[in-house]
Formats: structure tokens, C-alpha cells, sequence
């Protein structure tokens, strides 16, 4: 998902935030974990009233381990890219620490892109032998549309026609 927040004020910066998209809501992820927890339960029933005591452990231990794969997927939807682009800087920030990953001068970024013009497999910001690639989890497409965005803002930020092409 790609949010474009513009400069708040002339003369600052226009940012764009990129986070993954979420299929699932916080509350949907719970209603899937009641769902499969339910048939677990009733089948680790089912067996101990056929006498395997170990059933009731078993199915506490395979509900645990989906707890926490449904949580780390839940977690890795926060994760997020945050592009500032002013008049004089470009600066990729990445999460969970907000930290600079890459900064240059607009006029001398170029946005690099591999695979089909209208939905690259990946983007990437380029300047004086310095590479980062962006936008790597969201889909193609939208890659496709960051990357036209991206020219037109460096365009505009350093005062070039647009660039067109691959």
C-alpha cells in the first residue's frame, strides 16, 4: 500500500510511506484462530474419550505453534519503507527502527526497475554506485505505479522533464 503524504509547508519534505498490504484484520485473525482451534479441540476430545491420554497435550501444543505463526504474521504486516523527498535530499527509511538506509541529492537518483515495465519484480533507488531496493512487499503493480510516482516527484524535486523509459 502506498500512502503520499505532500509537503506540509513550501519548502519541506513530501513523503511516501509503503507498508505491506493486510489481508486480515486484527479481529479476523481471531476468528481464524477459533475456527481452526475448534475442530482441533473437538478431535483431541474425540480421542481421549477413545483413551489417548497425550491427545489434550498434543493439541494444546499444535494450537500454541499456530498462535504464534498467525502473531508473527500479524507482526510482519507493520513493517513499512518511508521515502522523504525535498528539494535538496532523498532519504529511504526503513522499519522497525525508522533508521536511513539511503540518502542522496534528488537530480542524481535514478529509480532502477527488473521485469515488465507496468509491474517490475523490483524497484530500486540508485546514486553514485549506491543501490536499495524499495518496495519489495508490495505487488508488482503497485511497484509499477511507485515507480511512475517516484520519477515524477525526483523530476520535479530537481527540476528535469520527467524521465521515461525502463
Amino acid at each position: 500500500m502506498i500512502d503520499e503524504f505532500p509537503p506540509s509547508v513550501p519548502g519541506s519534505e513530501a513523503q511516501l510511506l509503503l507498508r505491506p498490504r493486510r489481508i486480515l484484520t486484527q479481529r479476523q485473525f481471531l476468528v481464524l484462530f477459533v475456527l481452526i482451534a475448534l475442530p482441533v479441540t473437538a478431535v483431541s476430545g474425540y480421542s481421549v474419550a477413545l483413551g489417548n491420554a497425550y491427545a489434550p497435550w498434543f493439541a494444546l501444543l499444535d494450537l500454541a505453534i499456530v498462535a504464534m505463526a498467525l502473531h508473527w504474521v500479524w507482526r510482519s504486516g507493520d513493517r513499512y519503507e518511508r521515502i522523504l523527498l525535498g528539494e535538496g535530499r532523498l532519504e529511504v527509511r526503513c522499519s522497525p527502527d525508522d533508521s536511513a538506509v539511503f540518502a542522496a541529492h534528488p537530480y542524481w537518483v535514478q529509480v532502477n526497475a527488473d521485469g515488465e515495465r507496468d509491474a517490475p519484480d523490483h524497484l530500486r533507488l540508485g546514486s553514485q554506485g549506491r543501490e536499495v531496493e524499495i518496495g519489495s512487499f508490495l505487488p508488482p503493480t503497485e511497484r509499477g505505479e511507485l515507480m511512475v510516482r517516484l520519477r515524477t516527484m525526483l523530476a520535479a524535486a530537481s527540476g528535469r522533464a520527467p524521465a521515461s523509459g525502463h
